[in-house]
């Protein structure tokens, strides 16, 4: 039996050909909260690179882990969904700069599956079976936080075969 994610995404995924323009990276950072205050070591920050342009006529939004590697005039197609005004980008095929790149997936799967795991561990504990308030809610934001995972990668997945075909 072949999983076939856009059998059950909300989402639909698309693709959206077109040439690049009035392309903006943006570099967000994040710092951990538990960041000493004497350490600037960039071990502590969460980077995220948020990139906006214009294909054709239509807005795109994208955000990776990595700066796009985008020119205004490249002939681009991407691959993701509608979110507001924008399109929200969880793949992309740069067709002049021979490039290619999209967010690791296998690794969102892992995390989903680790969180699962835990979710059972915690599951099978006494203080659950006993009708403990505070584990059960910990067993409800493990097994949210697996499913969001896992349906994210089950997007970028998706974003990613239709490239292929």
């Amino acid at each position: 039996m072949i999983l076939k994610p856009s059998s059950f995404l909300t989402s639909s995924v698309s693709t959206i050909s077109g040439t690049a323009t009035n392309f903006n990276n943006e570099l967000l950072e994040y710092v951990n909260p538990e960041k000493p205050t004497h350490d600037h070591s960039s071990v502590y920050y969460q980077r995220f690179f948020v990139s906006k342009f214009n294909l054709d006529d239509r807005t795109i939004e994208a955000k990776f882990s990595t700066p796009m590697v985008v020119s205004d005039g490249d002939i681009m197609t991407v691959s993701g969904y509608q979110k507001g005004n924008g399109f929200q980008v969880l793949a992309y095929s740069n067709q002049t700069q021979q490039v290619s790149k999209y967010e690791n997936w296998i690794v969102l799967s892992l995390g989903a599956i680790f969180f699962l795991a835990i979710a059972l561990g915690l599951l099978n504990s006494e203080l659950v079976t006993e009708g403990a308030l505070v584990p059960k809610l910990f067993l409800l934001g493990f097994v949210g936080v697996a499913m969001y995972m896992g349906y994210r990668a089950l997007l970028i997945r998706e974003a990613i075969s239709l490239f292929q075909n």
